[in-house]
């Protein structure tokens, strides 16, 4: 007999690898945005670029603790 993976199993590896992909872009584009404002509004104590890629950061952790637990529940 031969071992095949479960198409569960092999799904929730995708799963698992596509989350750093994710967190990668959302960071990515919050990071951007921020550039992106602090270039054509700037402003003296504001640095958006800052704010914007912890709230990138938090949306992203996030995100990963939702699929995670999506992920636990289908098992």
């Amino acid at each position: 007999m031969e071992n095949k993976p479960n198409k569960k199993q092999a799904s929730k590896w995708l799963a698992l690898i596509n989350i750093p992909i994710q967190m990668g872009a959302i960071i990515f584009l919050f990071s951007y945005l921020g550039d992106w404002l602090d270039e054509n509004h700037p402003h003296p104590k504001v640095y958006y670029n800052k704010i914007l890629v912890m709230v990138g950061v938090a949306l992203a952790l996030y995100n990963v603790i939702r699929q995670v637990n999506e992920i636990n529940k289908k098992q």
